[in-house]
C-alpha cells in the first residue's frame, strides 16, 4: 500500500424531503447571495426548484438563477454564471441536478475569483488559490460529484472535453433525497449505475500489492451496484433499491476505493474523446469503453481482471487468462439486461473516427500513459478498434 491522505469533508443530508432543508444549511455554511444552477425541464416541472427557492427565502437568502444546463457541459455556460456572480456579487453557488450540473457549479466557483480565464485551469495553466463554496440537491446518481473535488466541462472551442480536480471544488453539503430519481427513465439510470461501477473500477485496476482493505471496498460496491440495478429493472419505484443506488453513487467517487493505491482512469479519457465528439452519453460510452479495454489489458495483463471476475461475477475458473475473459463477457451481459450498449453501433456511433479520437486522447495526456498499463497511440488505437 502506497502513502496517502485522504479528506472528505462534505456532509451529506440523505432521506426524504430533504430539500426542504437547503435554506438552513446554506445560512449554516455562511450563504447570503446564492447563485443556483441547473438543468431545466424535470427540475422546474417537478416543483424542485420552486421548493429549494422557498427553503432559500426562507432563510433570507437571496437567489439568482442560472439555467439550460445540458449534459456534457459546456464552457459557455460557466462563463455565463460567472459573469451573474460577478455582477451579482454572489457568494455561494447551489448545484440542482445531476453531475453535468454539478460539474458547471464547480468551474463558475473557482472561475468567479479567478482573474484569468477559468479554462486555465482545465488547460493546465493555472492552479485555483480558491473558490467559492459549492453545494449540491442531487437528482440523479451517476458522476458521484457530490462527494468529490472533480469537475470535467466541454470547451466548444475544439471539442476539447477535460477534467480538472481540487480538494477547494469539494461541496459543503449535499442533499440526497432518493424520491428525486424515481421519474429517471431507465435508460438515464443505467447510465449512472455504469458510471459509477467505472469510477470504482478506474481504481480497482491497479498494480499496487497489499490494498486488501480497499480490494473488498471496492468488490463490495460493484456487487451491490450489480445486484441493486438489476432490482431497479423489474421494481423502478423501489425505494431502498432507488436509496442503496443514489448512496453507492456517492461513495464510488469519494476517494475512498482509491486510497493507498495507484488508479487508471484511461478508459475515463477514452470515453471522454467519444462524447466530445459525438455527444453520447458518458456511462453509455463507458459501457462501450470499458469491456474493450479489459479485453486489451487482459492480453498484457490478466492477474486483477481475473481477481474482479472472481469476486464480482463468481467465476469459478482457475487460469487467469480464461477467468478475465469469463469476468468481461459476465460484465458485458450486465451492460446488456439493464439496457446499455457495448459497441459503436449500439452506441449509435456507425463511422467513429478513431484517428481523429486517438490523436486528441494523447495530445491531452501524453504518450504512453496510463496505470494499469502504459498505452502509446498504437495501444490505443487497437483498444477504440475492439469496440466496433
Amino acid at each position: 500500500m502506497e502513502n496517502f491522505s485522504f479528506c472528505s469533508p462534505t456532509q451529506f443530508v440523505f432521506g426524504r424531503d430533504t430539500e426542504n432543508r437547503v435554506g438552513d444549511l446554506a445560512l449554516r455554511h455562511g450563504a447570503k447571495r446564492v447563485l443556483m444552477v441547473y438543468g431545466g425541464g424535470s427540475a422546474v416541472r417537478s416543483g424542485l426548484v420552486g421548493r429549494v427557492e422557498a427553503s432559500l427565502k426562507a432563510a433570507d437568502i437571496q437567489c439568482v438563477t442560472l439555467s439550460g444546463i445540458q449534459p456534457n457541459p459546456i464552457d459557455t455556460k460557466v462563463r455565463e454564471g460567472i459573469d451573474l456572480v460577478r455582477q451579482n456579487s454572489l457568494d455561494f453557488i447551489i448545484a440542482v441536478g445531476g453531475g453535468s450540473v454539478v460539474d458547471t457549479a464547480k468551474a463558475i466557483a473557482m472561475g468567479a475569483p479567478y482573474d484569468g480565464d477559468f479554462w486555465d485551469f482545465f488547460a493546465g495553466k493555472a492552479k485555483p488559490a480558491s473558490a467559492l463554496p459549492v453545494a449540491v440537491v442531487l437528482t440523479i446518481p451517476a458522476a458521484g460529484s457530490e462527494g468529490s473535488g472533480d469537475t470535467v466541462i466541454t470547451n466548444t472551442n475544439g471539442l476539447l472535453k477535460l477534467g480538472f480536480g481540487s480538494q477547494l471544488l469539494r461541496p459543503r453539503f449535499s442533499v440526497m433525497n432518493p424520491d428525486l430519481t424515481m421519474t429517471l427513465p431507465a435508460y438515464q439510470t443505467s447510465c449512472g449505475v455504469v458510471d459509477m461501477l467505472a469510477h470504482i473500477m478506474e481504481r480497482y485496476f491497479t498494480n499496487t500489492q497489499n490494498v486488501e482493505v480497499t480490494d473488498r471496498i471496492a468488490e463490495g460496491l460493484m456487487v451491490s451496484i450489480v445486484n441493486t440495478a438489476l432490482k431497479l429493472v423489474s421494481q423502478p419505484n423501489d425505494y431502498d433499491a432507488r436509496a442503496n443506488i443514489m448512496w453507492a453513487g456517492t461513495v464510488a467517487h469519494t476517494g475512498l476505493c482509491g486510497v493507498g493505491r495507484e488508479e487508471d482512469w484511461v478508459s475515463h479519457n477514452m470515453e471522454h474523446e467519444i462524447s466530445a465528439l459525438y455527444d453520447v452519453a458518458h456511462g453509455a460510452g463507458l459501457a462501450v469503453v470499458f469491456p474493450a479495454w479489459m479485453t486489451y489489458a487482459t492480453s498484457k495483463n490478466p492477474t486483477k481482471i481475473a481477481q474482479f471476475a472472481r469476486r464480482v461475477f463468481a467465476v469459478a475458473e482457475a487460469d487467469d487468462t480464461k477467468a478475465a475473459q469469463q469476468g468481461i463477457a459476465a460484465l458485458k451481459e450486465f451492460y446488456g439486461k439493464i439496457g446499455m450498449p457495448t459497441t459503436f453501433a449500439q452506441l449509435g456511433v456507425e463511422k467513429p473516427d478513431i484517428d481523429q479520437m486517438v490523436e486528441k486522447l494523447h495530445r491531452t495526456n501524453g504518450s504512453p500513459f496510463g496505470g494499469y498499463m502504459k498505452l502509446t497511440p498504437t495501444d490505443t488505437k487497437a483498444i477504440y478498434e475492439l469496440m466496433k
